[in-house]
């Protein structure tokens, strides 16, 4: 039995999307700045390493690589989301 055309769900997969937004993160208040790289961190999941590094310590580390110009907060408006890459060299 078929579902009656009216009920389909018309998806445009050539809809544009909004490009991703470069944050600065010396724009962020220190707290909001902690928020991103604390959450940023927390999603990398279970550390496999052969030895564990703690919270603070990876935290620390993401916020100096920031500091350094290393890497970048970017948002994309389009999942809501924010993710932190490392800088490509033509953006420096």
């Amino acid at each position: 039995m078929s579902e009656p055309e009216d009920s389909l769900v018309h998806v445009d997969f050539g809809a544009a999307r909004a490009a991703a937004l470069l944050i600065p993160h010396r724009e962020l208040s220190p707290e909001a700045l902690r928020g991103v790289v604390a959450a940023f961190v927390l999603r990398e999941g279970t550390d496999y390493g052969e030895r564990e590094v703690a919270l603070e310590t990876k935290i620390g580390q993401v916020l100096a690589q920031l500091e350094r110009g290393e890497a970048q907060i970017w948002f994309d408006p389009d999942t809501s989301s924010v993710d932190i890459v490392p800088k490509h060299p033509e953006h420096r």
